[in-house]
């Protein structure tokens, strides 16, 4: 930056933050470069997860109709909906970016772009929100060292899916943990093709992994209705008019304290009105604890079907 004969104030390590920031949230995927491309109008939309559900979407074609052949129009549907791209974009022989609509849009209508297959976790890190609805969000929870490496599957591969149900390999890994060593060559091939062994083998998964969700929840230091009131109490505070009364009066008064300890912020009794700082500061807050809420949503959803599985096959 110095070689560039930047200004001071564009020196600072702030600064750097910011274009930082800027490079990783807007820069598209380019072969030749790691920082990726700025492309007009190519960073403008918003995001919307890959989905392959996307034949399923009822859409009202009438106004497409008007404008062009209903054959032409067939054709693009029945490609948009055969596409295997995970992303809407990529430089193409052309020399040129190229953005693709995954579904038929009608007038009006906000375009949205699959970036990637990301969690929220890594949309909270890259781009700085979350989706309430994930089909890519992983829930993962501690495993032992043997079960990670018991098979071929890769650890990010050992998660639990935002309905509450152990991803693929994280079953059949369970599935192999839980036999007999000198039994696991014999019945690998069967649990690899993702069949259940047996039913004292499920029960005894379900119950392991039902009880290290509990275990895992307990360990938290709050739970989610906590988590679920301190988020409804951080959005209204942001519109608050009288924000010090709210805090104080409020059963998170000692979290917010530590709040603005961290932040190095001090308490100003004189003005009602929260700094511009103290509100960019409350809505990353917020986007925090929603993260952290939805997954102890999702592990009490893993209970929840572990219970169901459990009690299912205990009448068979």
């Amino acid at each position: 930056m110095q070689e560039l004969d930047f200004k001071p104030k564009l020196l600072l390590f702030k600064t750097w933050l910011w274009a930082f920031a800027t490079v990783s949230s807007r820069t598209l995927h380019v072969a030749w470069d790691d920082a990726g491309c700025l492309c007009p109008v190519g960073d403008l939309f918003n995001y919307a997860a890959p989905d392959d559900d996307i034949s399923s979407e009822e859409q009202d074609t009438e106004e497409t109709m008007k404008c062009q052949d209903k054959k032409q129009m067939l054709e693009e549907v029945n490609f948009s909906c055969s596409s295997e791209r995970l992303t809407d974009g990529g430089y193409e022989d052309s020399k040129a970016y190229c953005l693709y609509a995954r579904k038929m849009y009608r007038k009006g209508e906000q375009v949205l772009l699959g970036y990637g297959t990301y969690t929220n976790l890594e949309l909270l890190e890259y781009y700085g929100f979350l989706l309430d609805e994930n089909p890519n969000e992983k829930t993962c929870i501690e495993l032992d060292l043997d079960l990670c490496t018991i098979g071929a599957w890769p650890k990010d591969s050992l998660y639990i899916q935002p309905n509450g149900h152990p991803s693929f390999s994280l079953l059949c890994a369970l599935r192999l943990w839980t036999t007999p060593a000198n039994r696991r060559k014999a019945f690998s091939h069967q649990i690899y093709s993702g069949s259940m062994l047996s039913v004292e083998n499920e029960l005894e998964v379900m119950k392991w992994l039902g009880n290290k969700c509990v275990e895992t929840l307990q360990q938290l230091p709050t739970t989610v209705e906590f988590d679920g009131s301190l988020i409804h109490f951080l959005h209204n505070l942001q519109n608050s008019a009288n924000w010090r009364v709210d805090v104080d009066q409020s059963r998170f008064r000692q979290e917010f304290a530590v709040f603005r300890r961290f932040h190095g912020m001090s308490l100003d009794y004189t003005h009602n009105q929260l700094t511009v700082r103290l509100l960019r500061s409350l809505e990353r807050w917020e986007l925090a604890v929603r993260w952290r809420c939805s997954y102890k949503r999702a592990l009490t959803k893993c209970i929840l079907y572990c219970k169901r599985v459990i009690h299912e096959l205990s009448l068979q």
